[in-house]
C-alpha cells in the first residue's frame, strides 16, 4: 500500500457508538529521511526536542525497520513486529533508526467505551510496547480500516469501529497466550504473509521472496502450504481477487482500473481468472452487488 494518512471529523452519533476514529494512515520511511513525514496538521506534527501529547489513543504497527520510543518513565527499542500504543494525554516521542527506517501503520480513535476498554482488560497501563510478530490478521484489519477511510461513505465510521476493537481484541489475544511470540519458520511464514498483502499490485516471484527471508524455496513452500491452506501463488491470488470485489462492489473504478491496480498484465487476464475463481465475469458480479 502505498504512503497515506487521513485525518478524519466525527459526528454526535458516532461519539455515541462509544469508539470513533481519528487518523489512519500508513508510511515507509526510508533510511535517512526526516522523520515524521510532512504534511501532517498541527497537534499531531512533532519534533524529537519537545514530542508531543495527544488526547487520544494511537496504535501505531511497525512491520519493517527498528526506532526507539521515548515516555516519561523511559525509552524503549521497537524491533519489527512490535506495536506502539500511545495513550491520552501522554507525552511520547518515537522515531526509526536513520539506518533502518521502517514501517509504520497506524490508527488514532477515542470515545467512551475505548476508555472502558482499557481500564479493566488487560492492557496495564505501564506498556506501551507489545511484540506480537506478523500478524496477518490485523494487518487485513488495518488496511481495512484504511480503504473505508479512502470512501468515507456513511456510517464507515461504525464499521471502522468493529475493526479497532478486533484489533484491540487480537493484540489482547496475543498478549495472553504464552505461544504469540512465534519463532522459527511459523514468524517467517506469518512475515511472508505481510509482504505478499502489501504487494498484491505486484506478480508474485516465490523463489525471490524465499531468499528475501533467508529460507529455502522448497521448505519455503511447503511450511507456507502447511500453515495457510495454499500455496504462496494461490495465497497471493485469493487476496487480489478479495480486492477485486471489493472495489468493484464499493467503488466506481472500471474494470480496466482495476485490474491494472491489482496488478494483472491484461483485463482479459483478469476476467478470465475472476471468473474461475467466483463463476461470475466482474461485470456481472458488479452488477449483482448493486442490486443486493
Amino acid at each position: 500500500m502505498e504512503n497515506y494518512f487521513k485525518y478524519l471529523t466525527h459526528s454526535r452519533e458516532d461519539e455515541a457508538w462509544g469508539l470513533y476514529l481519528t487518523v489512519a494512515g500508513c508510511a515507509r520511511v526510508v533510511p535517512g529521511a526526516d522523520y515524521p513525514p510532512p504534511g501532517h496538521p498541527t497537534g499531531y506534527d512533532f519534533s524529537w526536542d519537545k514530542g508531543r501529547v495527544l488526547h487520544e489513543y494511537q496504535v501505531n504497527y511497525i512491520t519493517e525497520g527498528k526506532g526507539t520510543l521515548e515516555l516519561r518513565s523511559g525509552s524503549f527499542i521497537i524491533n519489527e513486529g512490535s506495536v506502539i500504543l500511545i495513550r491520552p494525554d501522554q507525552w511520547h516521542r518515537y522515531k526509526p533508526m536513520k539506518e533502518t527506517g521502517w514501517k509504520e501503520h497506524y490508527i488514532g480513535f477515542n470515545g467512551n467505551f475505548t476508555r472502558h476498554f482499557f481500564a479493566g482488560n488487560g492492557f496495564e497501563t505501564s506498556q506501551s510496547v507489545f511484540h506480537i510478530g506478523f500478524q496477518d490478521k490485523i494487518m487485513q484489519s488495518l488496511y481495512d480500516v484504511i480503504t473505508l477511510v479512502k470512501d468515507e461513505r456513511p456510517g464507515y465510521q461504525q464499521v471502522c469501529a468493529g475493526l479497532i476493537i478486533h484489533i484491540l481484541g487480537l493484540m489482547l489475544f496475543l498478549k495472553k497466550n504464552e505461544n504469540y511470540n512465534s519463532g522459527g519458520v511459523e514468524n517467517t511464514i506469518q512475515k511472508a504473509c505481510l509482504i505478499i498483502r502489501e504487494r498484491l499490485n505486484q506478480n508474485l516471484n516465490v523463489e525471490s521472496l524465499a531468499r528475501e527471508l533467508d529460507v529455502g524455496y522448497s521448505l519455503f513452500r511447503k511450511a507456507f502450504k502447511k500453515y495457510t491452506g495454499l500455496s504462496p501463488v494461490q495465497y497471493h491470488l485469493s487476496l487480489r481477487l478479495k480486492q477485486a470485489n471489493y472495489l468493484l462492489s464499493n467503488t466506481s473504478m472500471s474494470i480496466k482500473e482495476i485490474a491494472f491496480r491489482l496488478g494483472f498484465c491484461s483485463v482479459y487476464y483478469f476476467s478470465k481468472l475472476f471468473k474461475e475463481k467466483t463463476g461470475m465475469t466482474p461485470g456481472e458480479f458488479r452488477n449483482l452487488s448493486s442490486r443486493a
